[in-house]
């Protein structure tokens, strides 16, 4: 049997069994009539966005049917998706109304990316497209063409809303963010009222699901509010939605239960006085809710927030039939309705009869300028969709502070995540407006619950926790946390990210998604800075000894190290010291995409704060304590011509280095060791290649011209060979790191799978320094038969005993 066929527009969801008397779950009002004039206004800007966003799809030329439309008119390539654009114009023309009659402050973010006809079309309508490209898109004929004509071609609009999109804080090439995107911007911005359309398939996707309950994470006395529009028309590219088979009852259960007020507008013979009416009760409800916080001082327990369900046919005044195949109503008006439009006369016919329903002559004035009709609804200038300050140049810079003064004693063991814990908290004191942490429910185990010593978790359904202003956001959705700080960041504020290490990955395509974003965003004038966003990465794979397996995964750094060089930074600071520096560093920094890697544990501090600082600022230098000391120099600095250079990329890995070289310093003194970090991932890619990376004189210096070089990496070996290449004789440089080998184990023997202990580390030196030096070459067998031998003892400990022994991490100690 072959696929089924869709034999009728816009087919009803089969009838639930659900009591009729649920159907008063969803919001019943008194739908007002708009002024004539008014609905006047509404219908001219929804025919002429219309019209613009199906003529940017298809048309070359003739793109005001001033003559009869022809073959050569057509593009060559037809992209675009069609079917959810009138609904988006519909939405987009009503706010206009809302702003207008509210003064009001509003980002509208579309989930449905693909929808950029509708956004570019609207965005031309009301001037802000002639603001932000003067001379290319104006309020003209000739803009207008270039409109239509440059759409997804070559040095025009993309087909997906984008950076380049005025008033877009959201991408949308990815589905599913939207709604968390939305109230992630409303967070601390107690004026701005969001509204996000989510469409039926993308709230098909895991990542919507789980943000409609971020209604829980906002108080209504310091945040904004979301209008969420769930846009019901039916369809995917090829299948039936979720949400378009169910009906009415199931609709108003599923989100009565989540915690919303349901109002569904379905009226399509009155569906601007449905629509306007439904958006101003929504008005009505968000300020009563903001009031009783705000103002009466007493916060409403559980607030049920307002939400639309709108349904609309899929592709609405476009197509009904061609060749006997529905199109309006149906799938096939989800991308082009009309595919041979540029070969097939029909179908062009179809096209020309289909776009002079719209009667663009009627809407425009001789000079290609919108109509008095269409102008006179729209909002003043500055709080227009595409307008609004806040959505391209709202960076607001933090009220740092001296991390120096949450330093510690080097020669101790310190959880590097205790002393950020602290830092943050202070840092969170100063700015109480500006700053937030979004994390799953993880801070406590990560050691940072230090942040919690004079803040809070903000969360709205918990009696102990709600209506406190707190800066934290726990929820164990890493789309959410990920949603939340992309909306924070990308309106002004700044934001953090800690994470276990092996869960991080979950949201690697968002934070692609967000780098790319950004990187459009840098190249577009009118867009000014933004923080970074920031992550942290603790409960490494080497120390998961609990956890086993399944918690053993740094392969987010491949992921951020994949992304363009101006954006990418990879920090591994080694003790608590160099980690509180980063942090300072990074919530700082704009622009960027920021990864810091510690351990939540305690571990040895090498450096006094200043000595980080300097370590920091250059991201990587030569550890002269740990390396072998040049016996010609009083001022205790290593030799000059070592055998081997060893180094330590991230703090587990680091220590094993360290007692690598205090082991060899004991039983092989003779081999010549220079002991190097590095903190700063980037530093290590050939020059040029990176803002960060090294001279090669530099690198030389600090890692010799010709000597072997072992990398003891925190991630992936290929990861590091892929920075190396083409560096000085990069085959004399070898790389060990996380081998994906592992199990619910100790922390050492973690070290022994994985080839990165110390007993590891040795054996490499001593084979690859008696190449050079002739006293190590001829005690060689009986050195590494002494490796051999500790290794043998540790295994039958950690065998016998189930536990490290006890002075495996005693802090290495040089004569």
């Amino acid at each position: 049997m072959g696929g089924t066929q869709i034999t009728i527009p816009n087919p009803p969801p089969l009838p639930s069994h659900l009591p009729d008397n649920v159907l008063d779950l969803a919001v019943q009002i008194e739908r007002k009539n708009l002024p004539d004039n008014v609905r006047e206004s509404l219908r001219a800007f929804q025919r002429a966005g219309c019209y613009i966003a199906a003529s940017m799809i298809f048309l070359r030329d003739n793109v005001l049917l001033q003559d009869k439309l022809q073959v050569s008119h057509i593009k060559p390539r037809l992209l675009g998706h069609w079917g959810t654009c009138p609904g988006l114009i519909l939405v987009w023309s009503h706010l206009n109304v809302l702003i207008r009659n509210h003064d009001l402050n509003m980002i509208y973010v579309i989930g449905p990316g693909h929808g950029a006809p509708a956004a570019l079309a609207s965005l031309w309508l009301e001037g802000s497209l002639e603001r932000f490209y003067p001379g290319e898109y104006d309020r003209n004929a000739t803009g207008l063409r270039n409109l239509i004509t440059r759409f997804s071609v070559p040095g025009g609009f993309p087909s997906h809303i984008n950076a380049e999109t005025p008033g877009a804080i959201h991408e949308g090439g990815e589905l599913g963010y939207a709604l968390s995107v939305s109230f992630g911007a409303v967070m601390d911005n107690p004026d701005l009222i969001v509204t996000c359309v989510v469409g039926d398939g993308e709230a098909e996707t895991g990542p919507t699901a789980t943000a409609w309950h971020a209604i829980k994470y906002i108080d209504p006395k310091e945040s904004g509010a979301v209008i969420p529009i769930l846009h019901v028309n039916g369809f995917k590219i090829s299948e039936r939605t979720i949400f378009g088979c169910m009906d009415d009852k199931e609709i108003a259960c599923l989100f009565s239960g989540y915690g919303y007020q349901v109002r569904i507008v379905e009226d399509l013979e009155n569906i601007d006085d449905d629509l306007q009416s439904s958006l101003e009760w929504a008005l009505v409800e968000i300020k009563k809710i903001q009031k009783a916080a705000r103002e009466d001082n007493k916060p409403i327990v559980k607030p049920r927030w307002p939400m639309i369900v709108l349904r609309t046919p899929k592709g609405w005044t476009g197509p009904k039939e061609v060749e006997g195949q529905i199109i309006e109503g149906s799938f096939h008006s989800h991308q082009v309705p009309l595919p041979k439009a540029g070969s097939d006369e029909k179908q062009l016919q179809a096209l020309d009869e289909w776009l002079s329903s719209y009667r663009i002559s009627e809407l425009l004035d001789d000079e290609g300028k919108p109509t008095e009709a269409i102008t006179r609804v729209l909002p003043k200038a500055e709080k227009r969709l595409g307008q609004l300050k806040i959505t391209y140049d709202p960076y607001i810079p933090l009220k740092l502070i001296d991390w120096k003064q949450f330093g510690v004693q080097k020669g101790v063991d310190e959880s590097c995540m205790k002393s950020a814990g602290k830092f943050l908290d202070k840092l969170f004191q100063e700015n109480p407006k500006t700053l937030r942490l979004f994390s799953p429910d993880e801070l406590e185990s990560n050691k940072l619950n230090a942040i919690l010593d004079h803040t809070q978790r903000d969360f709205q359904w918990d009696e102990f926790s709600r209506a406190h202003g707190g800066r934290v956001i726990e929820v164990l959705s890493e789309h959410n946390c990920q949603g939340f700080m992309q909306g924070y960041t990308l309106t002004g504020r700044t934001a953090l990210f800690p994470s276990y290490e092996s869960f991080l990955g979950i949201v690697h395509t968002m934070m692609v998604q967000y780098s790319k974003f950004v990187k459009i965003a840098r190249e577009v004038p009118w867009r000014g800075d933004l923080a970074s966003i920031n992550y942290i990465e603790t409960s490494t794979w080497a120390r998961q000894e609990h956890n086993g397996f399944s918690h053993q995964n740094p392969s987010f750094i491949g992921a951020v190290l994949n992304l363009k060089a101006e954006a990418a930074r990879v920090y591994l600071p080694p003790d608590a010291n160099c980690f509180l520096s980063t942090v300072h560093h990074v919530m700082d920094s704009k622009n960027k995409t920021n990864l810091i890697i510690g351990s939540k544990q305690p571990t040895a501090v090498y450096l006094s704060p200043a000595e980080a600082a300097d370590h920091c600022r250059q991201g990587a230098s030569i550890w002269h304590f740990a390396s072998s000391s040049d016996p010609n120099s009083s001022a205790g600095e290593s030799v000059q011509d070592p055998d081997v250079v060893l180094v330590g990329i991230g703090v587990e890995v680091t220590f094993e280095v360290i007692k690598a070289a205090e082991l060899l310093r004991s039983i092989a003194p003779a081999l010549k060791i220079r002991v190097v970090n590095v903190t700063d991932l980037m530093i290590l890619i050939e020059e040029s290649k990176h803002p960060h990376a090294l001279a090669k004189a530099k690198f030389i210096e600090m890692f010799t011209a010709d000597r072997p070089v072992l990398f003891n990496y925190h991630g992936y070996p290929t990861e590091l060979q892929g920075l190396l290449f083409g560096r000085e004789k990069a085959e004399r440089m070898d790389v060990e790191g996380y081998q994906e080998e592992g199990s619910t184990t100790t922390p050492f023997d973690m070290m022994l799978r994985n080839r990165v202990s110390r007993f590891d580390v040795a054996s490499w030196a001593l084979k690859r320094g008696a190449e050079r030096n002739a006293e190590v070459k001829n005690d060689l067998e009986g050195l590494l038969g002494d490796v051999d031998r500790r290794v043998k003892e540790v295994r039958e400990f950690i065998g016998n005993e189930g536990k490290d022994p006890d002075d495996i991490y005693q802090l290495p100690k040089f004569e």
